[in-house]
């Protein structure tokens, strides 16, 4: 029998940690949350949450050490998950309260979301579609998922990855169509939050759970 995998939540001081680890544990995942640098080597897959503000996020990592250790992960192959501004920072730069360095994990930039052609209030925040871009979902975290599904989304910034080969799943909101899911091989970012997403929400965690099995 395959080992169960040991996933685990990087705590930076910015972050939706608990609810997080809750829908890990509904679905049987052994789960911890740490803020060592160390404990990444060990895990078989990571969750880069967030909430708060790109400077906020690159600030947490660094303090603890933690910035180095998530790109050491990110190399080794093993899956890892960022969540609305931990999707963020896996990108080069963030514009928000000036400009900030990423984790570079995927090249591109995070601006803020403005103008939009037919109005709507910002921050963004409910649910919204995300729907297929030119990249098949199969053997991805969306695997299985229709074509176009529901999630719920609280940003008030945007991914631009460089590659359209990185632009995983596509939103509309207010006029605008934006990148609303990013991959590249065994990363993975989501702008929405799945933990908070309802069934479907779910079934992205468990296709990840699964990704992370297969791998481990």
């Amino acid at each position: 029998m395959r080992a169960k995998p040991n996933f685990l939540i990087v705590d930076y001081g910015v972050g939706n940690l608990y609810s997080l680890r809750r829908a890990f544990q509904f679905l049987n995942a052994s789960v911890d949350i740490t803020e060592e640098p160390a404990a990444l080597r060990k895990a078989d897959a990571v969750i880069l949450p967030g909430v708060g503000t790109f400077r906020a996020g690159v600030s947490g990592l660094t303090k603890r050490g933690l910035a180095e250790a998530v790109r050491e992960f990110a190399t080794s192959g093993k899956p890892m998950l960022g969540i609305c501004l931990g999707a963020q920072l896996m990108l080069s730069r963030g514009f928000e309260f000036g400009e900030h360095d990423g984790l570079n994990l995927i090249p591109g930039k995070v601006t803020i979301l403005e103008r939009l052609p037919d109005g709507g209030k910002i921050p963004h925040i409910g649910w919204n579609s995300v729907y297929s871009s030119r990249t098949p979902w199969e053997n991805t975290i969306f695997d299985s998922l229709p074509n176009k599904f529901s999630v719920y989304f609280v940003h008030s910034y945007i991914l631009e990855p460089d590659s359209p080969d990185h632009v995983l799943g596509l939103s509309s909101y207010g006029g605008l169509e934006f990148c609303s899911a990013v991959r590249k091989n065994n990363i993975y970012g989501c702008q929405f939050h799945p933990e908070k997403s309802g069934r479907d929400g779910l079934a992205i965690i468990k296709n990840f759970i699964n990704i992370s099995t297969n791998t481990a």
